[in-house]
């Protein structure tokens, strides 16, 4: 494990250390927590945007898609627990 050192503005440690009180963590708990939450949230989205650019690279590739109306009808159903058909990919090219 390594050592690092913040530089932190008085206002933003205070905080810091208030947020952390109310955890009922340390401050050095609550930093580390708060740099792992947001570092995992930043891998999170970019692995959603690129795999949103994949499925958008590969509908125009090959001219399929999905109805939207046809989606969010399947995931309502999904989520009230009734039986649902997953959409088919229809070309949209004419």
């Amino acid at each position: 494990m390594t050592t690092t050192s913040l530089k932190l503005t008085d206002e933003l440690k205070s905080r810091a250390v208030a947020a952390a009180r109310i955890r009922g963590v340390t401050p050095h708990a609550f930093m580390v927590e708060a740099i792992r939450a947001v570092a995992t949230a930043t891998e999170q989205r970019a692995s959603f945007i690129a795999d949103a650019e994949a499925a958008d690279a590969k509908m125009r590739r090959t001219g399929m898609g999905y109805d939207a109306d046809e989606v969010h009808a399947y995931i309502r159903d999904k989520i009230a627990g009734k039986p649902a058909r997953r959409p088919k990919a229809k070309s949209w090219r004419t």
